[in-house]
C-alpha cells in the first residue's frame, strides 16, 4: 500500500513540475498535457462534425465549407488552450495586458489579412459569388473559377488568371454578369447614310443576328433606332445569349455579318463628315 501511494506520490510530483513561471500565474506539467490531450479530443471531434455535416452538402457547395471550417478550426483550438490556462488560475488578463503593444502592431500588420478573410466568410455564406460567374473588376472581365478564404481566382478572356482579394467584392463596385441568370443582353451599334431605307436596315440587323448560332432565338432580338447623329442614322441591335464570356467574340460575328448584308444591298456605313465655310474678306 505505500508503494503504491509513494508511486502516486511521485506522479504528483512530476506532474506539479513548473514549466513556466511568473506573476501572473503558473503552467505546471499537468496544465500542458491536459492542453495536449483537449486539443486531440477537440481534433477528432471536429473531424467527426465535418464528416457529418460534408455528406449532407452539395458538390458544389463541399469546398466552401472546407474553407470555413479550416478557418473556425483554428479559432476553436485557440478559445481551448485560453479556457485551460484560464481554468489553471493563470491571470490573462495580465498577459494580454503586457501583449497589447503586440496585439496593436500585428493588427495593423494583418487588417487586410483578415478583412479578406471575413469578406470571403461572408461571400461563401450569403451565396453572392459563384463558381462560374462572368464579372468584371477594374474593366477586365473574367471567369470565376476557384473561391477561396482570401482571394478569388477567375480566367480572363486572353487566358490569364486575375487574383483578387476578397474584400474587394464589398467595399468596390462589381459587376457580377450572371448574377441573376446566364442569359444577358448585349448590343451592336452601326450607324447608316442619310437617306437610306430604314425599314430594310432593320430587317437585314434581325436577319444577321437571327443567322447567328449562339444568339438565342427567345428572348427575340430587336433593333432601335437609336439617334440621328451628326453624319449618320444611328442603330442598334439587341440580342441574348447564355454566354457572355465569348461577348467579344459574338459581337465581331455580328458585325462582319452586318457588313455582307449592308453590302449585298448597298446599303452605306458613312464616315464622319463636316462641311467648312470659308468666309471670305475684303482687302482694302
Amino acid at each position: 500500500m505505500d508503494k503504491l501511494q509513494n508511486f502516486f506520490g511521485t506522479i504528483k510530483n512530476f506532474l506539479s513540475i513548473e514549466i513556466y513561471s511568473s506573476d501572473s500565474g503558473h503552467v505546471t506539467l499537468s496544465t500542458f498535457l491536459v492542453i495536449i490531450i483537449a486539443i486531440i479530443i477537440v481534433t477528432y471531434l471536429l473531424k467527426i462534425i465535418h464528416r457529418v455535416v460534408a455528406a449532407k452538402l452539395p458538390e458544389e457547395d463541399k469546398n466552401k465549407f472546407v474553407s470555413i471550417f479550416g478557418f473556425l478550426k483554428y479559432l476553436f483550438y485557440i478559445l481551448v488552450v485560453l479556457s485551460i490556462l484560464h481554468s489553471s488560475g493563470i491571470n490573462l488578463t495580465v498577459l494580454l495586458t503586457a501583449s497589447a503593444a503586440l496585439f496593436v502592431g500585428l493588427g495593423f500588420a494583418l487588417q487586410y489579412l483578415f478583412q479578406d478573410i471575413l469578406s470571403g466568410i461572408l461571400i461563401i455564406l450569403d451565396q453572392s459569388l459563384h463558381v462560374g460567374d462572368i464579372i468584371e473588376v477594374e474593366n477586365k472581365v473574367g471567369r470565376v473559377f476557384e473561391i477561396r478564404l482570401r482571394t478569388t481566382r477567375a480566367l480572363t478572356r486572353d487566358d490569364k488568371v486575375i487574383v483578387i482579394p476578397n474584400h474587394k467584392f464589398l467595399t468596390d463596385s462589381i459587376y457580377n454578369y450572371t448574377q441573376n441568370h446566364k442569359t444577358t443582353r448585349e448590343t451592336v451599334t452601326v450607324g447608316v447614310a442619310y437617306g437610306s431605307d430604314v425599314k430594310l436596315v432593320t430587317a437585314l440587323l434581325l436577319e444577321v443576328v437571327v443567322e447567328q448560332k449562339n444568339i438565342l432565338k427567345n428572348p427575340k432580338p430587336f433593333v432601335l433606332f437609336e439617334d440621328f447623329g451628326d453624319s449618320a442614322l444611328l442603330f442598334s441591335v439587341n440580342f441574348y445569349i447564355k454566354d457572355s464570356f465569348i461577348d467579344p467574340i459574338l459581337k465581331s460575328e455580328v458585325r462582319y455579318g452586318i457588313d455582307a448584308k449592308f453590302r449585298e444591298n448597298n446599303v452605306s456605313i458613312p464616315f464622319p463628315q463636316r462641311d467648312v465655310h470659308i468666309i471670305g474678306r475684303n482687302k482694302i
